[in-house]
């Protein structure tokens, strides 16, 4: 892992970029070692630097957290196959043509998550060597589909949250039932791209004993502020 710049900002929260191999990553720490983990990944495609991304992983960190995301193959700038582009023009046009698009979603999303789960586990390892992190770990996320996938491969990971609002492929859906940690789910529910009842039949497969949905009004990027607080006292009870 090589560090490539750093930020400091006046709430005390440290922002460095690093590299790993080919893989680009970020992670924001307070100055309180060690500290436990989280992985904060970013919805299908998006950047690490995308605004609401890093404006949770700042707050997240000022509460005593490190916190770190990467970009994924296929997310953010990384190269796509000329394939992958194919399809996500054919999801581009089949949307804008109000045509069904969980077909599209599932030969796009599904693909993602098998080739970055092992580039976050590979983040994860390298991670856990820095002296200003330990264990536990957690998982903190728009995208659900990968976060799944994690929580059932990973043994580090000791707690989840989960945002409704990704498309979750039919192999994630099917996972959720072996997702045991204490887990938070969010659902805006209004969300115009994710029926409503395919996020509850979701949160009802989850095999956790302790599971907790929140739902509140309001469209796909409406979800109140007070959600990132409430997120933090989760992680808190998890991993402090």
């Amino acid at each position: 892992m090589q560090f490539t710049s750093e930020e400091r900002f006046d709430d005390g929260v440290r922002q460095c970029e690093f590299t790993l191999g080919a893989i680009p990553g970020t992670l924001w720490t307070s100055g309180i070692a060690p500290a436990p983990l989280v992985l904060m990944a970013h919805n299908n495609g998006l950047p690490k630097a995308d605004p609401r991304l890093a404006a949770r992983a700042r707050y997240t960190a000022a509460r005593g957290y490190a916190v770190a995301t990467i970009d994924a193959v296929g997310c953010g700038d990384r190269p796509r196959s000329a394939a992958e582009e194919r399809v996500r023009a054919d999801l581009r046009r089949a949307m804008q043509a109000g045509e069904p698009v969980d077909e599209i979603f599932e030969s796009v999303v599904g693909p993602m998550v098998e080739k970055a789960v092992p580039e976050w586990q590979m983040t994860l390892d390298a991670l856990l060597e820095l002296p200003e992190i330990a264990g536990p770990v957690g998982y903190s996320g728009g995208w659900t589909a990968l976060g799944i996938r994690l929580a059932v491969v990973e043994p580090r990971i000791a707690a989840a949250g989960f945002f409704a609002g990704g498309f979750v492929p039919r192999a994630q859906r099917e996972e959720a039932r072996h997702v045991t940690v204490p887990l938070l789910f969010l659902l805006q529910w209004d969300d115009e791209g994710n029926p409503r009842q395919r996020a509850l039949d979701l949160f009802d497969a989850f095999g956790s004993e302790e599971k907790t949905l929140h739902a509140n009004l309001g469209g796909h990027t409406g979800t109140p502020w007070f959600e990132l607080e409430d997120g933090c006292r989760f992680l808190d009870r998890h991993l402090k």
